[in-house]
């Protein structure tokens, strides 16, 4: 399938490619530039043109709901900025920040309650989100306010109906899971009421739609989405690491999903052990054991980047991965934290997909302001 003349000949002028960031049976997303009446930006497109045919039908659908919901939304600042749309593509702008998973905002009330802010607005305006329930449809911008993306399932309203009343609910029911998450010490008795109470169509929904909606995107599409991962992050990454840890010279080891232009998702395995001639040795272990298919990259670091809790970073892994590198920059607290990261950047083995700019050396300067995107998937 290819894009419509009309879509093809405004990328082929306007869109410069930059890294892939997702594709599935939906879409493919991918982060570059786009040439506006205001000069160059950064950001998003989506695209239709590489789906198979058996899901071009809801892609298309999905497709059309972010459009509109975008286009509505243009002007209130709580989500990107909707730069272009065609037939079978459109592009929307970045957000300058990071993903709720990743920005982990524990005790921070003042994001809760922008977010709180950001639902208002969006409901003024008749849009329901109906699918802020995933963390990484919530940015933390580097402002520190609240943002929402990917919007293929959002439904714009004309009137304050029963049904978007509904929605409107369950969207603020899905910001208070998460502020339950992170910042439990801030929850309003009216709030707590809230999260102990679902809607009827939300718990009708959960004993009969969504087994159906699992069924159909799970067993015919094949499609898990976890923060984008997908299934082989689901199913195979868990094998493979227990796998991996077998290997006596092996301290440590965590596996990551990233988006891959042949495969749609590869998995990319930071092991924690000393000298790289270990990489190879555990690629034919794994081939080996006939399980499931070895990570496209192997990469052996003599540390993992770890929590305060002592659990490997998986978020700063993934970024890496990925060759998000100018994300991480925010995300480091001191020198110290750079300069252990630079071994880990400097060795790394996914150089297929890079961007057409990255980030300076993290051990000598941060990065001048830039904007950044968030690993939206969506």
């Amino acid at each position: 399938m290819s894009l419509p003349r009309e879509d093809a000949a405004v990328l082929s002028a306007r869109w410069t490619e930059g890294v892939l960031l997702k594709r599935d049976v939906f879409s493919t997303v991918e982060r570059g530039r786009f040439r506006g009446d205001a000069g160059e930006v950064d950001a998003v497109l989506r695209r239709l043109d590489q789906v198979p045919w058996w899901s071009w039908l809801p892609a298309r659908h999905l497709f059309g709901r972010e459009a509109r919901a975008l286009a509505l939304a243009r002007n209130l600042d709580v989500g990107p900025e909707l730069l272009w749309a065609g037939k079978q593509a459109l592009v929307r702008g970045f957000i300058n920040g990071v993903a709720l998973q990743m920005a982990k905002p524990h005790g921070d009330a003042a994001y809760f309650r922008s977010a709180k802010q950001a639902l208002r607005k969006m409901h003024r305006a008749g849009i329901c989100h109906n699918d802020l329930a995933k963390e990484q449809n919530w940015l933390r911008g580097t402002d520190g306010r609240a943002y929402v993306t990917d919007f293929q399932l959002a439904a714009c309203f004309k009137s304050r109906s029963k049904l978007f009343r509904i929605a409107a609910y369950e969207d603020l029911r899905h910001l208070l899971k998460h502020k339950r998450s992170y910042a439990p010490e801030a929850l309003t008795p009216t709030e707590r009421r809230i999260l102990a109470r679902k809607s009827a169509v939300a718990s009708l929904w959960l004993m009969t739609g969504k087994k159906v909606y699992r069924a159909i995107t799970r067993g015919l599409f094949n499609f898990t989405d976890r923060e984008g991962g997908g299934r082989r992050l689901v199913n195979d990454a868990p094998v493979l690491l227990e796998q991996i840890r077998k290997n006596p010279d092996v301290r440590d080891a965590a596996i990551v999903a990233f988006a891959d232009r042949r495969t749609g998702v590869g998995l990319y395995a930071f092991v924690e052990a000393d000298g790289t001639a270990l990489e190879e040795r555990l690629r034919s272990e794994l081939t080996a054991a006939k399980g499931p298919k070895p990570p496209e990259h192997i990469q052996v670091v003599q540390a993992l980047p770890r929590d305060a809790a002592g659990k490997p970073r998986t978020e700063i892994l993934q970024l890496v991965a990925m060759n998000q590198l100018d994300l991480i920059e925010p995300m480091m607290t001191c020198d110290a934290d750079r300069a252990f990261l630079k071994s880990i950047l400097e060795s790394r083995k996914n150089l297929r997909d890079r961007f057409n700019f990255e980030a300076g050396d993290l051990a000598q300067t941060p990065p001048q302001s830039k904007t950044v995107i968030t690993r939206e998937g969506g």
